[in-house]
């Protein structure tokens, strides 16, 4: 009876965010406002920008995202909520554009067509994740969440969405929403999301890493390379001034992570 429901069961597309959608990194793009709105120093905003141009060359392996996850929370400890979603509201339609690769818009649209449901799985903070999975179309969306107290970050994460934390999100929306997990795809650049990867009976990569390139070859998977970022404005429907300003935490959370990513590659050198 269990194999007769698994066979029945729904076909879902998971989707990470970062360098796999999206085709800029955040911690590089929401330097400069808020530098400008005193939220970071001169120092952080350097920092970003080459950890950003290190991770255009090599991904982070797993103990340097915990590294990371560590300190941005202390980092971003106090930092008030609405002044931040002030910061993305006025700047991420400027800055994020061109944000999402047309072939990642195309993939999702045939996935739609066929049935399938869209789900986007980021490590990103949901403040950000949530829009864009709506303006993208998605059925849902997981993603990291951040505590907030009187109005401000506390600096601790409630649920880290990385690893292992991706396929427990995996797993609550299949249980949810009846995914047969044998049938459903999912889509990553990074070898930190071989668990995810892993979880599905059709993986692919996209734009991978050096580690997950060859686990792809190794494994028989398929590599897709995406190289045109376009507009997300320009293919949908833009979100609402509210939606947007709701995606305030991955950008101080990739900020962070850009800054302490350049301190740990660094050290390694």
């Amino acid at each position: 009876m269990g194999t007769v429901t698994a066979e029945r069961g729904r076909v879902a597309a998971f989707f990470d965010l970062d360098k796999t959608v999206i085709a800029r990194s955040s911690a590089f793009v929401f330097s400069k406002p808020f530098l400008d709105q005193g939220l970071l120093s001169r120092r952080a905003v350097l920092e970003s920008s080459y950890a950003h141009f290190l991770f255009l060359l090599s991904g982070a392996d797993h103990d340097q995202m915990e590294r990371m996850r560590e300190h941005l929370t202390r980092m971003c400890a106090g930092w008030d909520v609405d002044q931040v979603r002030s910061v993305v509201a006025e700047t991420l339609h400027e800055i994020v554009d061109p944000l999402i690769y047309a072939e990642a818009a195309d993939l999702i649209a045939d996935h739609r067509i066929r049935g399938h449901d869209v789900i986007i799985v980021s490590a990103s903070g949901e403040e950000m994740v949530a829009p864009i999975a709506q303006a993208l179309g998605a059925d849902h969306f997981a993603a990291t969440r951040m505590v907030v107290q009187d109005n401000k970050y506390t600096g601790d994460v409630e649920f880290y969405c990385y690893g292992d934390g991706k396929v427990e999100a995996i797993e609550k929306l299949s249980a949810t929403h009846g995914y047969d997990l044998s049938r459903c795809y999912a889509y990553s650049d990074s070898v930190t999301d071989l668990p995810m990867l892993s979880t599905v009976g059709h993986p692919t990569a996209v734009n991978p890493d050096r580690a997950l390139r060859k686990e792809a070859v190794t494994r028989g998977w398929p590599v897709l390379t995406f190289s045109n970022p376009v507009s997300l404005w320009a293919r949908i429907p833009q979100p609402s001034t509210t939606t947007v300003a709701a995606s305030a935490v991955v950008a101080l959370s990739a900020v962070a992570a850009g800054a302490v990513s350049y301190r740990l590659l660094r050290r390694r050198r």
